[in-house]
């Protein structure tokens, strides 16, 4: 995938994440901060960190919980390494840090 596609592809998913997030009802305030990194932050000042990561063509999540790299599979922006789906993963990591079940679409 050519550097132009990737941010594309990247940058279209971080809009829906967001969207996602007010959508759903997430009880977290939803920032972007600077071109592709987007910041969620919790009543108790824990965040979520989302962001491309140009040089890797990955998605990269930072939560209390770990970090997670997401590779584009053609169809799904996928785990690295436990091959979760971006948006199901977000749900339960946003769950563990609002303390509500929330289900990204």
């Amino acid at each position: 995938m050519s550097p132009s596609e990737f941010e594309s592809l990247a940058d279209a998913v971080l809009e829906r994440i967001a969207r996602a997030v007010e959508e759903g009802g997430a009880e977290c305030d939803c920032e972007t901060k600077g071109s592709g990194v987007l910041e969620l932050e919790f009543a108790d000042s824990s965040r979520i960190i989302v962001n491309r990561h140009s040089a890797a063509q990955e998605i990269w999540v930072a939560a209390k919980s770990g970090g997670y790299h997401f590779r584009f599979d053609g169809s799904d922006w996928v785990d690295t390494r436990e091959k979760g789906e971006l948006l199901a993963v977000l749900s339960k990591l946003i769950g563990e840090h609002s303390g509500r079940a929330i289900a990204l679409r």
